[in-house]
């Protein structure tokens, strides 16, 4: 008897997740960029409101998530959705190249912190050991204690910065990374004149 072995296959359908929406209200799309920004209109900057606005939600929500900027104009544009997008993205890409120097700036100044605080402490460390051999007495040992302290002191902006100042640079540079690659979505209304 010939036995037949059926394979079974599953298939999971993997629903894509709708984009997380920001969306700005303008009343002409040229107000979304920097009206003193001489640039061609694709190099332009954006506004900093507009900017500000724009960040502030891409941070509320999740890494993963992804997003959709829709812009809500009053007054019909003869600018293309494409050329407002590619603006849009050239300007995030901008401000990523900018957040990536800031953070190395940030970087070699902790190590040059670094290297000094270790100096400075090493410094202050000797002085105490060489105030030990002297006869003790309270203002002696008032100075060890303050070398020590003030060698230690020296060690906190190198630690702050290695410990605590680089995570929100790096969150604001991925955040400008995805906005980099989102698509804008340029909706205009048609206002009816109003007689009276």
């Amino acid at each position: 008897m010939v036995t037949k072995y059926f394979q079974m296959v599953h298939t999971f359908k993997v629903r894509k997740r709708a984009p997380c929406r920001i969306e700005v209200f303008v009343n002409r799309i040229e107000q979304l960029f920097n009206s003193m920004d001489p640039s061609p209109f694709q190099e332009k900057d954006l506004d900093h409101d507009a900017e500000e606005f724009i960040v502030s939600w891409a941070k509320e929500y999740a890494r993963k998530d992804p997003l959709l900027l829709v812009v809500h104009a009053n007054q019909p544009t003869e600018i293309a959705d494409e050329v407002i997008e590619r603006a849009v993205r050239n300007y995030f890409v901008y401000r990523g190249r900018l957040n990536r120097l800031e953070f190395k700036q940030l970087l070699k100044q902790g190590r040059i912190s670094l290297a000094i605080g270790l100096l400075f402490l090493t410094s202050c460390l000797l002085v105490s050991e060489l105030l030990l051999q002297q006869q003790p007495g309270t203002l002696l040992s008032l100075l060890r204690e303050s070398l020590t302290i003030g060698g230690w002191v020296a060690m906190w902006r190198p630690m702050q910065i290695f410990l605590y100042d680089w995570w929100p640079l790096r969150r604001v540079g991925q955040i400008y990374e995805k906005l980099s690659h989102v698509p804008v979505e340029l909706r205009t209304r048609s206002f009816v004149a109003q007689t009276f």
